[in-house]
């Protein structure tokens, strides 16, 4: 974790020369991350010297500016306001501050000097003392231009729940705590992200920039956001201000980001099952022409010896693959009427399948799926394989092992495993909406926002479940003791290592970061006071447990939704073996992770698929070998595995 205990500056004299004193220096402060290093970051600041950086219309960076422990602060009077040497274009800029009691200063960008004071060419992403500052522009905002303001969607999805977002959002930390700040200018959005909230997008140039700038103060400067390159600023306000961790990404004019990879693995990816047929659904809409999405949601395997793989849908159908004769499912279960369909909220339906360990014996398994009637919840039932068919379940035979109140439609989890232990494991999300509006993410008396783990071969005080006696927190006050792990904020999806039993999570982030995490018993992931490792939000830190870093995380400019994945096992790709497969849905890309559990460090990241692959899950086959879902199941070309190019 990052050290947040660096103390605050005191004022210095400005006939002092520049100090540098690193001694006590945080060791992981102003470094790059190897994803970061990866995908094209590059410091603006080393945390030693101000290399790179000099006064505005001057050579050099004057005496105001002191560096101490890996800090850089506006520290003295006269300090004068910092640009870069060099000047960027489109750039992602990420950093964080620190603001004195009532102080003042300013992020600006695209500066040229021409004019005698950089804000006459550069917009400025305000920094202050949201609660004691004099300036009704509050911090992240640009000002006097955009401001903060909840998505509609976001406001229409609290409507039915429990609390409303405020209509302008403020994620501020308060004078003498780090904010982290990230501005994006790119060529197709720009945007301002505070503390991990996203606060309004922009478009520098737009008609719509030019009618704020005319009813601006700006309007009286003829060469305000006129340039489309130039300079970084960081302002002196005449208050004490400090900066560390400034991180730039050079965006080139398509948008794009370099890849955080360390390479491709010749593999492809090709249908498993070529023209299979789905009893009981039709992939095209025979009266419009249109192709239906089936969703497939889990791929996974009764460890009973039969070789069959059973795919799970959204919409709440479980189908058999028989992979000796695979060009027709078996339907095994459908509980269609039972499960809220997805088209309403893309994030209900049918979340998760897992077989209990002693299957073969016993016949039980279990799936988690929203309700479509009553109230919104999640439910985690126990069904009961047919006496005279071992390819259909008897669907009279649900019993509902535990309800989960859901207070909106989305981030409703769902991954379902059970462990090495015998213990089922349940991934949840936080409720939904976002930003965690009810602080489900750090609250051990509600089950949101954490792991569950719970013993369904035992009942207990009247549950049709029992607790584990070694869960963690059992014997914590108020806490519920079916929580295994907490801090999440959508899990999507879990799965344990077959070799070495480690639990893997996928962790869908809000605006900026995607994580991949290993959950250990008691561990608090962070969310909703951090995203990955960074700040999320202004709430107070309250947890006993100090948040776990993600062993590896990745931006919104490479991806936006990672589906989690499964560690490799099968013997017919051993370039695969031992590696953490996953992929992120929305940018389409697929890599291997390479984690040494040793360490507790990441070796490598190699590319599968370079994007344009939607993946929904992935699952195995008793024998281990990997696949991986589409949303679509026309042509039979729903489940994928991989090949060797």
């Amino acid at each position: 974790m990052r050290n947040k205990l660096c103390l605050m500056l005191t004022l210095i004299p400005a006939s002092l020369s520049l100090v540098v004193a690193t001694a006590g220096a945080d060791d992981s402060l102003n470094r790059l991350s190897k994803a970061e290093q990866r995908s094209g970051w590059k410091l603006l600041f080393d945390g030693k010297t101000t290399d790179g950086w000099r006064n505005y219309q001057k050579e050099s960076v004057s005496d105001g500016w002191t560096i101490k422990d890996g800090v850089l602060s506006r520290s003295a009077k006269g300090a004068g306001d910092i640009i870069t040497k060099d000047q960027f274009e489109f750039f992602e800029i990420s950093l964080e501050y620190r603001i004195s009691k009532e102080g003042n200063s300013g992020l600006m960008f695209h500066v040229t000097e021409e004019e005698k004071t950089p804000w006459r060419t550069g917009p400025e992403v305000q920094i202050q003392d949201n609660v004691d500052g004099h300036d009704p522009q509050k911090a992240g905002w640009l000002y006097q231009l955009y401001k903060p303001a909840t998505p509609k969607w976001m406001i229409e999805a609290e409507k039915a729940g429990k609390k409303v977002t405020p209509a302008v959002v403020d994620a501020t930390r308060p004078a003498g705590k780090w904010n982290h700040l990230f501005l994006r200018v790119g060529p197709d959005r720009s945007e301002v992200v505070m503390n991990g909230v996203k606060y309004f997008r922009f478009n520098k140039g737009s008609a719509d920039w030019d009618k704020r700038v005319a009813a601006s103060k700006f309007s009286k400067f003829p060469k305000f956001g006129k340039p489309t390159k130039g300079h970084i600023c960081l302002q002196d306000h005449n208050d004490l201000v400090s900066f560390r961790n400034i991180k730039i990404r050079e965006i080139p004019a398509d948008g794009s980001v370099q890849d955080p990879s360390d390479g491709k693995l010749a593999l492809k990816g090709v249908p498993a099952f070529p023209d299979l047929k789905w009893e009981g659904w039709e992939a095209v809409n025979e009266e419009t022409g249109k192709v239906v999405p089936l969703r497939p949601m889990i791929v996974t395997h009764a460890n009973d010896d039969s070789g069959r793989i059973f795919i799970a849908t959204q919409n709440g159908m479980i189908h058999v693959i028989d992979k000796k004769s695979p060009k027709k499912t078996k339907l095994f279960l459908d509980i269609r009427p039972k499960v809220a369909p997805w088209k309403k909220n893309n994030e209900e339906g049918m979340l998760g399948l897992a077989f209990h360990p002693d299957f073969k014996e016993n016949g039980q398994f279990f799936v988690y799926y929203s309700a479509s009637e009553g109230p919104r919840r999640s439910i985690v039932s126990k069904f009961q394989v047919s006496k005279d068919d071992p390819n259909r379940a008897d669907a009279n035979s649900e019993q509902v092992v535990m309800e989960i109140d859901q207070p909106y439609g989305n981030h409703n989890g769902g991954s379902i495993a059970f462990g090495p232990d015998g213990y089922l494991y349940i991934g949840l999300g936080d409720g939904g909406s976002g930003n965690d509006p009810l602080g489900n993410g750090q609250n051990l008396e509600t089950l949101l926002g954490s792991i569950l783990r719970i013993d369904v071969d035992h009942k207990q005080n009247g549950k049709n479940y029992a607790i584990p006696a070694d869960n963690p927190f059992v014997d914590r006050a108020k806490a519920k003791p079916e929580i295994y792990a907490y801090g999440v904020r959508n899990v999507w999806r879990l799965s344990f290592d077959p070799q070495t039993g480690t639990l893997y999570a996928g962790e869908v982030g809000q605006d900026l970061w995607e994580e991949v995490n290993i959950i250990k018993k008691g561990g608090n992931y962070g969310w909703s006071v951090r995203e990955g490792t960074r700040n999320f939000g202004n709430r107070p830190e309250t947890a006993k447990d100090a948040p776990i870093d993600p062993i590896w995380e990745y931006d919104h400019g490479v991806g936006r939704s990672i589906t989690g994945g499964i560690v490799y096992r099968g013997k017919r790709l051993p370039e695969l073996q031992g590696m953490y497969v996953y992929a992120d849905f929305v940018s389409g890309k697929i890599w291997a992770l390479e984690y040494d559990e040793a360490s507790g460090k990441v070796i490598r990241n190699l590319q599968i698929s370079p994007g344009g692959i939607p993946v929904m899950a992935f699952g195995t086959d008793q024998d281990g070998e990997l696949y991986y879902t589409v949303q679509t199941v026309k042509g039979g070309e729903g489940i994928f595995r991989f090949e060797k190019e």
